[in-house]
């Protein structure tokens, strides 16, 4: 196996060295813009193919759930072939889709060629997996930290932007601004991002056949189950906060708009000091912390509610520490999955990466069947603590049983 080091030199736009860092924010970044950059278009799109809302919804939730099972295999595959040639394989077939939603003239071909835009999410499991390659799981939480750090900008701005190229150039102007990124961030892969994965051994078939092996360590359920939880805290608010904004806090649209980034905000703090510590204070001790700061902001947040009526600068202020606890813990989560079995890195990044997505879905699907305008945002902050509460125990868990392993 070739060992990760954490003193592998990088040269910018050489590709024979691993990626820049410059590089692995943007292949995670480009999959953040295609997921929501549109979504300000959806009514302009649904009134130009003529149909209902609720089909141009599809592109949103039909595209995550390709999403979650891309990633089952994405990993995986590049563990046999390389990180390289599949990244570059996944930014052509998005690029060949996006100019296929171009020229869509119905909404199934559009819905189609919107699902094949999926392929992207390779920027985001791959990115990991190359850091994880090169360097020890300690640093190699700390990267993931500084290049989430930049990737949790793009939600942030892209549907501002989104809707300022809506206006402009219609719906099309977001999917142009995905092909001009797309264009951009290959040529930039092709430059710059060298192999990291030099022990390719065995076939596809050995590769999938090694998956029982991760499936069965331990550590690495604890580690993807405590981040399903936590980042399923963040999915739930996406699910309910918008309701409980509009209907419960009577915000209007451009309001709940600015109250909504919140978390965003938290989330790239989080993500500086995780970069900052996460290597020198260990991943565990991390990820307790994380848990610490997202189940605290929970926990305030129910004790106001429970006292006194919520406005909008508490119960979205209260948010901010969710996402100062998610950008702390999650990069420290996934080097811990993927450190479990290092000859699998790629592997356990799709993994966790699907599991992440298909709880946190749920979590956010059953947080919107919960509100009702006779319920107020009760429902939501009870699910929210819950779900921040239990976060801690998979990893009290990997705690211990590495104490036992170590004793």
């Amino acid at each position: 196996m070739n060992p990760p080091s954490n003193t592998t030199q990088v040269r910018f736009l050489d590709a024979s060295t691993p990626p820049h860092v410059a590089t692995l924010v943007a292949l995670s970044s480009i999959a953040a813009l295609a997921m929501n950059v549109f979504l300000p278009s959806l009514p302009s799109m649904t009134v130009y193919f003529d149909t209902e809302y609720a089909v141009m919804q599809l592109s949103v939730s039909l595209y995550l759930a390709v999403n979650a099972v891309l990633q089952l295999f994405v990993g995986a595959i590049s563990d046999r072939l390389g990180r390289r040639p599949v990244m570059i394989g996944a930014l052509v077939i998005f690029i060949l889709a996006t100019i296929g939603t171009l020229f869509a003239t119905s909404a199934t071909v559009f819905l189609m060629f919107r699902m094949m835009q999926a392929t992207v999410v390779s920027g985001i499991v791959l990115s990991r997996a190359s850091i994880r390659d090169v360097m020890g799981e300690a640093e190699a939480a700390s990267r993931i930290g500084y290049v989430t750090m930049g990737m949790a900008l793009v939600p942030m701005i892209a549907p501002a932007i989104g809707g300022v190229l809506d206006e402009f150039f219609g719906w099309r102007g977001s999917f142009g601004l995905m092909l001009i990124a797309g264009v951009a961030v290959l040529i930039l892969a092709l430059r710059d991002m060298g192999e990291t994965k030099h022990d390719r051994g065995g076939s596809m078939r050995a590769v999938f056949g090694e998956l029982p092996e991760l499936m069965r360590a331990r550590r690495f359920w604890g580690y993807c189950t405590t981040a399903m939880l936590a980042s399923g805290a963040f999915f739930a608010y996406l699910g309910g906060a918008p309701f409980v904004g509009s209907e419960v806090l009577g915000l209007s649209p451009s309001m709940l708009g600015l109250y909504f980034g919140a978390p965003a905000l938290g989330y790239a703090a989080g993500n500086f000091l995780s970069g900052r510590y996460a290597a020198r204070v260990g991943i565990n001790r991390m990820i307790l912390v994380g848990c610490i700061v997202g189940f605290g902001g929970m926990a305030l947040l129910l004790g106001i509610a429970l006292s006194t009526q919520l406005t909008a600068l508490i119960f979205f202020g209260c948010f901010v520490f969710t996402g100062v606890g998610n950008g702390m813990l999650l990069p420290s989560a996934t080097s811990g999955m993927m450190s479990v079995r290092p000859h699998l890195a790629g592997t356990a990044s799709g993994l966790g990466g699907a599991i992440l997505i298909g709880g946190g879905a749920g979590l956010s699907a059953l947080a919107g069947a919960l509100l009702t305008p006779q319920s107020g945002a009760m429902p939501l902050i009870w699910l929210l603590f819950a779900t921040t509460g239990l976060a801690f125990l998979p990893l009290l868990y990997v705690i211990r049983r590495e104490r036992e392993i170590s004793g």
